[in-house]
């Protein structure tokens, strides 16, 4: 489920240089070095590698974008909003499957890049596959602190992706400290959490591929967007025909964009 990274020219989405750097880059702990020309400051919490994009005028309030895996692939969206005055933020939780001990991570993260680089209290939650599943469940978490969510090719079913077929199935258990006759009622899921972030108003926008073979278009965001919908949820989506897994995202990521610039809100 790796995406193949993608380098896209930084010159003509991000006017950013080194010189423009925040002064809590300067605390013990910080690492500044550049990524496809933007500042990007490299430091650790709770001992997971976590990592922020600066760009070089930051808009008003300080609005931000959070990946939640696969940070660097098809970037289209993230370098878009970068050259807008957003920062993007990644903190290291592979493997944990959007359990309850990644989201206890996800919240350290947040706290600490809300107060000290002073970004906005609600945040757009980018999911790329399976970081969908981590995306989602920090919205329903803390819903309060979520603008939008933007999901590509999310997994957002347990079952679907990994499922009890694939060999990660049992680490996937594992890691929410469950055997497989518990899972079967367990509600690990995000589609078993629809009413938290519906009720808060959260708006989505996904993009997927209909003939996904790695998380199924059907299972995950099909059935998010029926169920959203049914909830009276803001939900909109572009689906690529024929489009399997990768390449993620939108070659032009303007649908992405002009939604999250309309709909997200703090």
């Amino acid at each position: 489920m790796k995406p193949a990274l993608r380098r896209l020219p930084a010159a003509a989405l991000c006017a950013l240089t080194l010189l423009t750097a925040m002064p809590a880059a300067e605390r013990p702990g910080v690492t500044r070095t550049e990524w496809l020309g933007c500042v990007r400051l490299d430091f650790v919490v709770e001992g997971r590698s976590a990592l922020l994009i600066v760009p070089a005028a930051p808009a008003p309030g300080k609005p931000w974008i959070w990946r939640t895996e696969w940070f660097g692939a098809f970037p289209q969206a993230d370098l878009a909003l970068v050259a807008r005055g957003w920062h993007v933020g990644y903190l290291d939780v592979k493997d944990m499957y959007g359990n309850p001990r990644s989201m206890q991570l996800l919240d350290a993260y947040y706290r600490r890049v809300t107060q000290d680089y002073g970004l906005a209290p609600k945040v757009v939650m980018e999911g790329f596959s399976r970081g969908g599943i981590y995306a989602y469940n920090f919205a329903a978490n803390w819903p309060g602190r979520v603008a939008a969510l933007y999901l590509d090719a999310p997994v957002l079913d347990l079952r679907s992706w990994p499922g009890p077929q694939h060999p990660l199935w049992a680490e996937c258990l594992a890691s929410y400290g469950v055997t497989e006759a518990q899972a079967a009622t367990a509600q690990l899921s995000a589609l078993d959490r629809i009413e938290p972030v519906a009720r808060a108003g959260i708006p989505i926008f996904g993009v997927s591929g209909d003939a996904d073979e790695a998380v199924a278009y059907e299972a995950n965001l099909a059935e998010l967007v029926r169920r959203y919908r049914a909830a009276g949820g803001l939900i909109e989506v572009v689906i690529k025909p024929g489009g399997k897994h990768h390449p993620h995202s939108l070659a032009d990521p303007a649908p992405i964009v002009d939604f999250l610039l309309r709909h997200a809100r703090n």
